[in-house]
């Protein structure tokens, strides 16, 4: 299966609680903080909503 490395590149001071609630719930606390996770179309909406905070790349399992 394909996983997600997903790392939180910007601040979240600013950012509506919408984006901050998202973010937490991709587990992402601190910055440069990453995170693997399963990819599903789920996780993949999750990363476009605070694409412009975070990186992801696709590893192949």
């Amino acid at each position: 299966m394909k996983q997600v490395e997903i790392t939180l590149v910007k601040s979240l001071i600013g950012q509506n609680e919408k984006q901050r609630a998202t973010v937490q719930a991709l587990g992402l606390r601190k910055i440069r903080q990453s995170i693997v996770r399963e990819d599903s179309p789920s996780l993949r909406g999750m990363i476009d909503k605070v694409g412009h905070l975070v990186q992801y790349k696709v590893i192949e399992a």
